[in-house]
């Protein structure tokens, strides 16, 4: 009887330890990345810029609130809010207590699908299945019909009132200490709401910096990005693959961007052009897959230099 049960009822155990540990645990370790790009001009001093994502806030998420409340203490320059703020709602709020320290500092955003739309339940395997067929978000697949629309106008307005630029399909610049801080901006492309020849010819030729943003890193948005010649490109949606596998890493990123690159800094290549990419891996989770593993919530302090 022990050999004929015990090796089931052991690979259980281990199964429901890891989906306690990866619901109940790494679901609230957030953490902090830092990482530091040299793209500033020679003589600029180095800016401190805070990248927020995926925060997928759902009511009553207090522990979540609290920490990105306390991301105001490392004073940065200025803010970049990648998207998907929503996974409630009922939750815009919470998701503006959680950022209202923090909207004290400059900053800018873009929304990503789960602002305008509430989730679905979807069976996580799609994920997969998706990817070997190549289809992500609506680029392949049928668009949605019967969704829940997102109260998205009012994260809109209260971000617009406390100074954050919008920047959806659109461009805005910052002032500070001096330097011109241009940024070009996409709305959505997971859900074909980016207009790329609305903003389209490069970076600003008179700013000291201009920064490219967009929530889902496709590399159609990266590569007309980087052949315009945006030294850095900020995105998220991924989750960072969000359960990844250890030592080997994620199996899926949403898109269609390698796993190589589902989290991170990296680098994206075109027209013989390069420009530094950092996909967030988020800090939050849909509320139909309340699960993280091999790949805990974060938020990114980029560190920006001068060029070598």
């Amino acid at each position: 009887m022990h050999a004929r049960y015990g090796v089931p009822l052991g690979i259980t155990a281990v199964g429901a330890a890891g989906l306690i540990y990866a619901a109940g645990i790494e679901t609230r370790s957030f953490r902090l990345r830092r990482v530091t790009v040299p793209i500033l001009p020679r003589g600029m001093r180095p800016l401190r810029v805070l990248q927020v994502s995926d925060i997928h806030m759902v009511c009553g998420q207090r522990k979540k609130r609290a920490w990105l409340q306390a991301l105001a203490g490392l004073r940065p320059d200025f803010v970049v809010n990648t998207g998907d703020n929503l996974s409630d709602p009922d939750a815009v709020p919470e998701v503006l207590d959680a950022l209202g320290p923090l909207m004290e500092y400059p900053g800018v955003y873009v929304f990503g699908s789960n602002d305008y739309y509430g989730p679905r339940l979807r069976n996580p395997a799609r994920y997969l299945i998706e990817k070997a067929q190549g289809r992500h978000g609506l680029n392949g697949n049928a668009p949605a019909v019967g969704v829940v629309h997102n109260p998205w106008e009012g994260l809109r307005d209260a971000f617009d009132a406390a100074g954050w630029a919008d920047l959806s399909n659109t461009r805005a610049g910052l002032k500070l200490d001096g330097y011109e801080i241009a940024f070009t901006g996409l709305d959505d492309p997971h859900i074909k709401r980016d207009r790329y020849e609305q903003v389209a010819g490069g970076p600003d030729p008179d700013a000291d910096l201009s920064l490219a943003v967009v929530h889902a890193p496709y590399l159609r948005a990266l590569d007309a990005f980087t052949a315009d010649g945006y030294p850095l490109i900020l995105a998220g949606h991924t989750h960072g693959g969000q359960l990844c596998i250890p030592f080997y890493g994620a199996l899926v990123t949403n898109c269609d961007l390698d796993t190589d690159r589902v989290k991170g800094l990296s680098t994206h290549h075109r027209a013989g052009r390069t420009s530094y990419l950092h996909v967030s891996a988020g800090c939050g989770t849909s509320r139909y897959t309340p699960v993280r593993f091999a790949c805990p919530p974060e938020a990114t302090l980029l560190t920006l230099t001068p060029r070598d």
